[in-house]
């Protein structure tokens, strides 16, 4: 597939994770972005009475946080490898002709902290979005 970015000989890399699944992943990490620090952490109260405000904020065994971290650690290593690179290269606004060096960086820092490394960056989702552009690629293709 041809890119219009850059170089107009630049072609896209292959991906080890379909970019389906990144896009998937990228709307989990918008639904944890969300959330707000813990005010309260242990209010006692009702959550209808407090209108159930506790589902906004970050607590450690929250439903969103698990499915993601669930997502990323059930992903091959080829594919975390491609996430924390495509995380990198949108996180530092970078351009397809380095995703090569990038995925190589990202391969040899791989470890099994791959999915709580991800969920800890808080622009995650945008980050995954940001690579996926400067690759040529999105979720509305």
């Amino acid at each position: 597939m041809k890119r219009g970015i850059g170089s107009e000989d630049a072609e896209t890399p292959e991906l080890a994770i379909p970019v389906r699944k990144v896009c998937f992943i990228i709307a989990k990490a918008h639904e944890f972005d969300v959330k707000v620090a813990v005010t309260e952490p242990d209010a006692g109260s009702n959550p209808t009475d407090d209108n159930e405000i506790a589902v906004l904020q970050d607590h450690d065994d929250d439903p969103a946080r698990e499915e993601l971290g669930s997502l990323i650690s059930q992903l091959s290593i080829d594919e975390q490898i491609d996430l924390v690179a495509l995380t990198w290269l949108g996180r530092d606004g970078g351009q397809a002709a380095e995703w090569e060096e990038v995925r190589e960086q990202a391969a040899y820092a791989h470890n099994k902290r791959t999915a709580r490394y991800l969920c800890g960056n808080p622009l995650l989702g945008d980050h995954l979005a940001a690579g996926l552009d400067a690759l040529g690629l999105s979720c509305s293709d």
